[in-house]
């Protein structure tokens, strides 16, 4: 128990930080560069593990689903975060992320048939009020060109509630390490295409110190180190407790996109970040605390 909430507050602080190194990197590398840069320097980060770990290579993996997780949780999340950085602070675009538990469960509820009570329900509504009050009750930020942004982060949302769900369904029975190295190298493929089909990657601005710590910290620790911790926490946990590091992440990017970007903090983006954040809990209440802490406690006693 102690372990997975340690877990937790360490995912929140490394993620919280990937959303300044995603800003320090988008120049210099694009968007689909961002991409390709920290899922393959993730990849190589655990790559050793990989090697050495022979739990996996005696059964069939499901290379579909692992596939099919990496492009929505690495590839297309990743792509749209970056492309949403593009026009939103970085507090911003972290404050969308937490939306993610609202997804997963809508996406638990239309596609796999999870019930969801009228609490549940209320809080789903209050989350897309919290956003609303995000977007200063814009809504044609939402459609036509102003998409871009505030749209294209609840999208990738979206894709992480999906991951989340696919996860636990189809990807219980693979290592955490094999998840994780798998999905990198689809979210990497993903970039590199990226890459090809628009702009290129300027090798020479990388080079410099604010780019290449952000190499460093959003490939090695955002990527690798981060996504081994989150598929952890799906696997020990459930997909709901593993999207309530969200819970948390917008704090740390608030303080690191303060002090390192000299972002605002403005009363809208706290008032809808506490919105957001009632909705969250209400909409995730009754499988954090019926469903998933009973799962994590059993698993822990059995250890």
């Amino acid at each position: 128990m102690i372990r997975l909430y340690g877990a937790l507050v360490g995912l929140s602080l490394i993620w919280g930080l990937s959303f300044v190194f995603m800003k320090w990197l988008l120049e210099p590398a694009g968007i689909w560069g961002v991409v390709f840069i920290r899922t393959l320097a993730g990849a190589i980060i655990l790559l050793p593990l990989v090697l050495r770990k022979t739990t996996d290579s005696t059964k069939k993996l499901p290379i579909k689903w692992l596939l099919i997780t990496g492009f929505f949780n690495c590839g297309l999340a990743w792509g749209l975060i970056s492309l949403s950085e593009t026009v939103i602070q970085s507090n911003t675009a972290s404050i969308l992320n937490a939306t993610t538990p609202i997804w997963t469960g809508l996406l638990g509820f239309f596609l796999f048939s999870y019930r969801l009570n009228k609490q549940q329900w209320m809080g789903i509504l209050i989350g897309f009020f919290g956003i609303l009050v995000l977007m200063d009750f814009q809504i044609g930020h939402l459609f036509g060109s102003q998409f871009v942004g505030i749209g294209t982060m609840v999208l990738a949302a979206i894709c992480y509630g999906l991951s989340g769900q696919l996860t636990k369904r189809y990807l219980s029975g693979v290592g955490v390490v094999t998840i994780t190295f798998f999905t990198l190298l689809t979210g990497a493929a993903t970039g590199l295409v990226g890459v090809l089909l628009t702009e290129p990657v300027h090798i020479g601005q990388l080079l410099e110190p604010k780019p290449m710590l952000a190499v460093l910290g959003l490939g090695c620790l955002g990527s690798g180190l981060g996504q081994l911790i989150y598929f952890y926490l799906n696997k020990n946990g459930s997909p709901e407790f593993a999207a309530t590091v969200t819970y948390l992440i917008p704090a740390s990017a608030m303080i690191w996109g303060y002090v390192l970007l000299k972002e605002p903090v403005t009363p809208n983006l706290i008032v809808g970040l506490l919105i957001i954040f009632a909705g969250v809990y209400l909409s995730s209440k009754k499988k954090r605390n019926k469903e998933t802490l009973t799962t994590i406690q059993k698993k822990e006693v059995s250890r």
